[in-house]
């Protein structure tokens, strides 16, 4: 198995004053992450998975969860109570340089800046695992990712209700260097 990497455990305020508590996600979160799938609201679930969420299993469980922190990086957001309320993950794609961003955040934790700064914190560790961009696929719907890829500098395209998009990380982190 392969250990968490150090110094991605972060607290972070976010804008409405409360604190998450951001550490790389490990094998041990398998359990918490299977009930928050089986329990997540239907908007959530449609949104994350671009369609139906797929049926939690120990396969599942572990394909999520066994990360190379490499090509397969995950980062969890906890309360301060420890209750998990975001998971944010790259992986990589077939391309050189690329990986494939997902987000899922918890409806009460929404439109705080916690989606932000995940995105922040995988880009500073896609960019030194040699990744340049971030791909995403989600339903062009869906307006808090666009406005998050917006902000990140993305660009996009629509075709048949799902818009993919493109964020070239080194413009995406200056971008965030700004707005914080």
């Amino acid at each position: 198995m392969t250990e968490p990497p150090k110094g991605f455990d972060r607290t972070v305020r976010l804008r409405d004053g409360r604190v998450a508590l951001i550490r790389p996600l490990t094998r041990q979160d398998a359990p918490e992450l299977g009930e928050a799938i089986r329990t997540a609201d239907p908007v959530t679930l449609r949104r994350r998975f671009c369609g139906t969420a797929p049926r939690v299993t120990p396969r599942l469980l572990e394909r999520l969860t066994a990360l190379d922190y490499q090509r397969r990086f995950a980062l969890v957001a906890r309360s301060p109570s420890g209750h998990g309320v975001a998971i944010g993950r790259y992986e990589a794609t077939a391309t050189p340089g690329v990986a494939e961003i997902s987000l899922a955040v918890t409806p009460d934790w929404r439109r705080a800046g916690l989606a932000s700064a995940l995105v922040q914190f995988l880009g500073e560790a896609a960019l030194t695992r040699g990744f340049d961009r971030f791909t995403a696929v989600y339903f062009a719907d869906n307006r808090p990712v666009t406005e998050l890829l917006d902000n990140a500098g993305g660009r996009q395209v629509i075709a048949k209700g799902l818009a993919e998009a493109e964020v070239l990380l080194r413009t995406a982190q200056a971008q965030s260097m700004r707005a914080w």
